[in-house]
């Protein structure tokens, strides 16, 4: 490598690593995670799902699409496994899978089941928004 495409190598790392993140990467849930993200009032969304059911599949791509606006980069989605986290499931009130809680800190601002709206979803996501 010359020393031009070395340095132009090492601006680019230093960019990239600097470059503010646009997009929300939806993790798996942890009560530890969740109750941070409260405590933060922080934006939430919670989305119970299940790997068998195409509601969730149909989901994921909304999901997926509203977690890379900038809008929603601070936002924390927190995925949870409808089968495996029955206790979680419990302990949020959701009674099945495809369930979409929103939250802003500890406050619930929207739920939906069964929606596959790209329009109805955007606004559980805007529910979690400061006013």
């Amino acid at each position: 490598m010359t020393s031009i495409s070395l340095r132009r190598a090492a601006l680019f790392a230093a960019l990239f690593l600097a470059w503010p993140a646009t997009a929300a990467e939806p993790k798996p849930f942890d009560q530890a995670s969740f109750a941070a993200a409260q405590s933060a009032g922080s934006p939430i969304v919670v989305e119970i799902s299940a790997i068998w059911c195409p509601t969730c599949w149909a989901q994921k791509p909304i999901i997926e699409k509203l977690s890379q606006s900038p809008e929603y980069k601070d936002m924390v989605i927190l995925t949870v496994n409808y089968d495996s986290q029955k206790d979680v499931v419990r302990a949020l009130g959701a009674r099945s899978q495809s369930t979409l809680i929103a939250f802003r800190g500890a406050a619930e601002t929207a739920r939906s089941v069964g929606d596959t709206d790209p329009g109805s979803v955007e606004a559980l996501f805007k529910s979690t928004l400061a006013r």
